[in-house]
């Protein structure tokens, strides 16, 4: 419901914008109306003035900044009137789903209550709280390697993925640390997170590209890279990444900051 809540108040704002340019536009018009005589062949334009006693006017071929004119001006008129008629029901809508949707009757009981009761359409916040606690077999290789502790009591490989699940820790979006992904032909990856995209409930895999100094890292990163897109994984999409380098640190404010556009809730 709160997704279809944000794509109405998305299309109420692009309307708003739209009637205020429209509104900008309607004291710049010619007098009177266009009237479209088609016919023989050809096309005949006629201004009509506002004062109906008045005879209407032939416009030639000189005169298309005229019709266009015109034709906006029309356009413009039509166009008002129907989106203050879509946004004032938009409006009401909204305010309505938001005071009083069926979520609402499991959200607003007390936490006993909901402690005890199945709700008959799972939440955003109890379908990422399954999420988060249905368990999976971890990347068997090397675990030895995980030495670094995260905030959530998990450990990881190295420094910078600590502080990448931190990050999303502290951010609240729900992460697991590699999970295992099956891809085509049987074969399975392990992303270094998988991240879950509560609004949409999308899974989306984010990758740390540590030592790219190093030429064989470097390529087996990029193989890595062509085997997600040959299996529908693609960069902005589904799959982000972040890299460091000798010379490019890691860029925490700025991988913040993507985290935040891209998985956080409005």
């Amino acid at each position: 419901m709160k997704k279809i809540i944000k794509q109405m108040k998305d299309r109420s704002s692009v309307l708003k914008k739209a009637i205020k340019a429209a509104k900008h536009d309607e004291n710049s018009f010619p007098q009177g109306s266009l009237r479209v005589s088609p016919g023989n062949g050809r096309v005949r334009f006629f201004q009509v003035p506002e004062d109906k006693s008045l005879p209407e006017v032939y416009l030639n071929k000189k005169q298309g900044a005229l019709v266009a004119a015109l034709a906006q001006k029309d356009y413009n008129r039509k166009f008002l009137g129907k989106a203050q008629q879509e946004l004032d029901k938009l409006e009401r809508t909204i305010r309505q789903l938001e005071r009083d949707n069926a979520e609402s009757a499991y959200e607003e009981l007390s936490e006993h209550r909901r402690a005890i009761v199945k709700p008959y359409i799972q939440t955003d916040m109890l379908y990422a709280r399954d999420w988060q606690a249905k368990p999976f077999k971890p990347n068997p290789y090397m675990p030895e390697m995980k030495k670094y502790d995260t905030r959530r009591g998990e450990k990881v490989r190295s420094k910078s993925e600590a502080i990448l699940a931190d990050m999303l820790y502290r951010l609240g979006i729900p992460y697991h640390y590699e999970k295992p992904l099956q891809l085509g032909y049987g074969k399975v990856r392990y992303p270094d997170f998988t991240l879950l995209k509560v609004d949409t409930r999308e899974e989306i895999y984010l990758e740390h590209f540590g030592l790219l100094n190093d030429e064989e890292y470097r390529n087996n990163s990029l193989l890595k890279m062509d085997e997600y897109r040959k299996n529908g994984i693609y960069v902005g999409k589904n799959l982000l990444f972040t890299y460091e380098t000798e010379y490019s640190p890691l860029d925490i404010k700025g991988i913040e900051k993507m985290l935040k556009a891209i998985l956080q809730r409005e």
